[in-house]
């Protein structure tokens, strides 16, 4: 068994203001806790499936790249069980990275959908409104951040958001 290397837990966000300023509050918390969660995973344990399913810590923020871009930067996925895999030529930075600087573009398009009831900008296909991106991307993001928090525990020990 791993040993114990605890993190400090970060709460939720404290926010209310608004529907909006929660829903994104809420939706950058959980960026933010499984960003923490992968980076600095050794390798190759970060690559390697720890159960059956062979889900793995790379796989799953990997996965949520396509997700965001996806649902906001207009990308066309094709075929979403590949996504679960990052490319053997990709480390744990090239990863984390790659999902930081795609949640910034994410940010920048959400910053200009005002209206919660509007479509989120997209091409070829039917659009959301940004509410339901906003709280699927929630439910998205927290089911695979609670993923990777039992893989990461399994990998080193590493708990806590």
């Amino acid at each position: 068994m791993p040993t114990t290397n605890r993190r400090r837990d970060t709460p939720p966000p404290r926010t209310g203001s608004s529907e909006t300023a929660t829903l994104r509050a809420f939706l950058d918390y959980l960026r933010a806790s499984i960003a923490a969660k992968v980076d600095g995973a050794p390798e190759p344990q970060a690559r390697t499936a720890a159960v059956s399913s062979g889900t793995n810590l790379l796989g799953l923020l990997n996965h949520l790249t396509f997700v965001e871009r996806s649902m906001f930067l207009r990308a066309d996925v094709t075929d979403w069980k590949a996504t679960f895999q990052a490319s053997p030529a990709d480390s744990v930075a090239d990863v984390v990275t790659r999902y930081r600087e795609t949640v910034e573009r994410a940010n920048e398009v959400l910053d200009g959908c005002t209206d919660l009831d509007g479509p989120v900008p997209r091409s070829k296909r039917p659009a959301p409104s940004v509410r339901w991106a906003l709280v699927h991307m929630i439910e998205e993001t927290g089911r695979h951040a609670g993923h990777a928090d039992i893989l990461r525990e399994l990998i080193d020990g590493a708990s806590g958001r």
